[in-house]
């Protein structure tokens, strides 16, 4: 079972613990375990830090991760500077599903601030129930992925 690497800073402890909770089984039907990167409260603290230790567990073991600040633009900046990590911030359920379909992300990035939680459930599990199609998509990849 791949593992689903979850961190978080400050902004973005409420929403979650908000997903850990409501997703959990879904999340174990779609066949991912849930590994918790921190933080573990609401006081200020340094996303990239969070995001790092996600993303080193993503780049090793070629799993999956969620990032979660207020904007979910630091956590994608961080994310996307790592090799292996293709980093997707998105703020619909059509960007979850192209960005899995299409680009191959493998790191939902959300923005606590920006997106209500039925809304952040929703693109959670639309971008790890889908899967990518492969083929002329691969090929850009593999472009960018050097």
């Amino acid at each position: 079972m791949p593992n689903l690497h979850i961190a978080c800073d400050h902004a973005g402890f409420d929403l979650k613990q908000t997903l850990l909770k409501d997703l959990s089984l879904d999340l174990k039907a779609l066949g991912l375990t849930v590994v918790d990167h921190g933080c573990t409260s609401c006081e200020s603290c340094d996303y990239p830090i969070y995001a790092d230790k996600a993303c080193s567990a993503v780049s090793a073991e070629a799993s999956f991760g969620l990032l979660i600040c207020g904007t979910g633009i630091g956590m994608s900046m961080v994310a996307n500077r790592h090799p292996a990590i293709r980093a997707a911030l998105c703020t619909t359920e059509l960007h979850a599903r192209f960005s899995r379909r299409h680009n191959n992300a493998n790191v939902l990035c959300l923005g606590a601030r920006m997106t209500g939680t039925e809304l952040a459930k929703a693109i959670t599990l639309a971008f790890f129930a889908e899967t990518f199609e492969g083929g002329r998509h691969q090929r850009r990849i593999d472009l960018f992925s050097k």
